[in-house]
């Protein structure tokens, strides 16, 4: 299967690699697609579904499951990884118009697929905030957030971003998710929506040291989500605490930029957040999805960007379907709801 990625690392290597490419073998993906057709709607108890798609992918090859494991727990590994050649549902409906999830499914396998991967990564989480706290989260084009910095948008280019959550806490890169996944349902009408990763080893090494050095300095706010803001603020900015946008070890750093705007607090700072996107576009690896493709995203090892695409809005749109998922939800107890533990405020 032809994937049309393209590997952009002008700023030179690093130490090590930061995108990589998983192919299930033809007799693999028919196999899991025979199971993963058998499945109900898994939301309806996803503990059970989640155990039961947990003995399902252990079937896996176990270098191909191996990969994906170290994926999830390792340091020194991508940021970024492909999975192609997966089963795909055999009838699809239309694309949903309003951003929530198809009712006319029939069967689950796409869903089965992201909360698979998922699970292998660590432990599906919603946010009441974002897709009214549901764990799998259709992605689509929404004609009256066409030119937005959100996932309804496809008019603009959405920005290089982490998914972050506001928290009274006032810092918006603790709560997180640790990853996330899309898995391609439709791909958009002319092929050309690209899905962009920059990741932060990357982006360090392309940087001027002035330059880093200010983004590792206290010197910016992160706005709010889009649809917190949206949603719960009126449409008003919700800042967190002044922050750093790259922490951590400089052989192993994190990056934390929302995408509904980040506001520098110095001159040095709004430099520097200029020179961060332009770079960003300049060391990222990027991605045209197509059915049968799930891209596993490390949230906080890099950043990510859609290219803009145009929408018809006739139910044949761009269809990915996302999870936000943590390591473990034991750090973030403290924002569940009493309805269900996998969904926070």
């Amino acid at each position: 299967m032809t994937t049309a990625t393209e590997l952009n690392r002008q700023a030179g290597p690093v130490t090590v690699p930061t995108f990589s490419e998983i192919a299930l073998p033809d007799d693999v993906r028919d196999a899991l697609g025979e199971q993963l057709g058998k499945l109900s709607d898994p939301n309806t108890d996803i503990d059970r579904s989640m155990t039961r798609l947990l003995q399902i992918f252990a079937q896996l090859p176990v270098d191909i499951l191996q990969q994906i494991l170290d994926f999830g727990r390792h340091i020194d590994t991508p940021g970024v990884s492909l999975v192609s050649n997966l089963p795909v549902d055999p009838d699809l409906p239309d694309t949903p118009s309003d951003g929530g999830p198809s009712t006319d499914k029939s069967t689950f396998v796409a869903e089965g697929i992201l909360l698979g991967l998922s699970g292998l990564l660590g432990e599906p989480m919603g946010v009441l905030t974002e897709k009214a706290g549901q764990l799998v989260h259709d992605v689509i084009p929404v004609a009256g957030g066409s030119k937005t910095q959100t996932n309804q948008g496809s008019e603009v280019f959405l920005n290089f971003h982490s998914d972050i959550m506001h928290d009274v806490i006032g810092r918006y890169d603790v709560a997180n998710p640790d990853f996330l996944v899309l898995n391609c349902l439709r791909q958009d009408h002319d092929g050309v929506a690209g899905t962009f990763y920059a990741d932060v080893r990357d982006i360090s090494a392309a940087l001027a040291p002035e330059i880093l050095d200010a983004l590792r300095s206290p010197l910016f706010r992160l706005n709010a989500p889009g649809s917190y803001v949206r949603d719960v603020a009126g449409g008003k900015d919700v800042l967190s605490e002044p922050v750093s946008i790259i922490s951590g070890p400089l052989d192993y750093p994190e990056i934390a930029v929302s995408a509904n705007g980040v506001r520098p607090l110095t001159r040095t700072a709004e430099e520097a957040l200029a020179a961060l996107q332009e770079t960003c576009r300049q060391v990222s690896h990027s991605v045209h999805l197509s059915p049968g493709q799930c891209l596993l995203i490390n949230n906080r090892k890099g950043v990510h960007a859609r290219g803009s695409f145009a929408a018809r809005y006739d139910g044949r749109d761009r269809w990915l379907q996302r999870s936000y998922v943590r390591r473990s939800l034991w750090n973030v107890r403290y924002r569940v709801t009493e309805e269900n533990r996998r969904v926070h405020y």
